[in-house]
């Protein structure tokens, strides 16, 4: 299982690149966009430069990492002959069961097909292949070379054999697998949204301001990051999305986006992939 192909080369995808790499595993790092695919490059080796000034690794682990890495923009080519391929892409249903369609072409029979997505129905894309069995939820979370946390999301059809085998290369990783099922929001982004949709909620309702809702719950709550800075950081627009997942899954009023939160994202305002959202960057 020493094969890993990684499809999307956004913040998740090669920080999920990094961590395989710098294990030993021969990753192949696949996006349409060429550019993407150089931009993920210099961004893991600027991270792994930074772990070697931290003392965590040394010039030789990042040359290794580095030289794990090819890059590929077809799939077709990038996952035939990958163990296990993890799906990165656009929180976006459609693209993703695109995607899937397109691994279950190329890739091994036998090979393990996982999805990183924070909400999207893990049996809702594995029903649109041959063999549902193999198809499981990886949710890193960001950044991933950081984060010890994968939450594992075991779908409707998932084999147990496939949890066992998945939980056991996150492992290999130094992370922490934590196997959940399949139900809008999985666990950690059941509990996280609400609680940053009701901050913005506060926000909106003039309760209190921006940096004093976040020292509060930094303060009070031990949050190494208060809710909106986090908003920021995950995306308003991921989060819109989200929140917008579990409001349908549930049809629990509770889960509404606020329509504060809505309105930035209409604007274009994401947070720092745009250098403004409930702060400036």
């Amino acid at each position: 299982m020493k094969n890993v192909a990684v499809i999307g080369a956004g913040t998740m995808g090669n920080g999920i690149a990094q961590v395989f790499a710098l294990k030993d595993y021969n990753v192949t790092l696949i996006d349409i966009n060429a550019n993407a695919l150089e931009q993920a490059l210099r961004t893991i080796e600027k991270n792994l430069n930074r772990m070697i000034s931290k003392e965590k690794i040394s010039e030789d682990d990042r040359d290794r990492s580095i030289s794990n890495i090819t890059t590929r923009t077809d799939i077709a080519t990038g996952v035939k002959n990958a163990n296990l391929v993890i799906e990165a892409a656009t929180e976006n249903l459609d693209i993703k069961v695109s995607i899937f369609k397109e691994i279950e072409q190329h890739a091994p029979e036998d090979s393990i097909l996982a999805t990183n997505t924070s909400s999207i129905s893990i049996t809702r894309i594995a029903s649109t292949i041959a063999n549902p069995g193999r198809v499981i939820g990886m949710h890193f979370m960001n950044p991933v070379p950081i984060m010890k946390l994968v939450e594992i999301i075991k779908g409707y059809s998932t084999s147990e054999e496939v949890v066992e085998s998945v939980v056991s290369q996150t492992k290999t990783l130094d992370k922490v697998p934590v196997v959940v099922n399949d139900y809008p929001g999985f666990i950690a982004n059941r509990i996280l949204l609400p609680m940053i949709n009701e901050a913005i909620y506060a926000l909106h309702e003039g309760v209190a301001g921006v940096e004093e809702i976040d020292s509060i719950m930094k303060l009070g709550m031990a949050h190494p990051m208060g809710p909106l800075q986090l908003a920021d950081l995950i995306g308003l627009d991921v989060c819109l999305a989200i929140l917008r997942v579990l409001h349908d899954g549930f049809g629990n009023p509770k889960y509404a986006p606020c329509p504060l939160l809505v309105n930035m994202v209409t604007s274009g305002n994401l947070g720092r992939k745009t250098g403004k959202g409930f702060y400036n960057y």
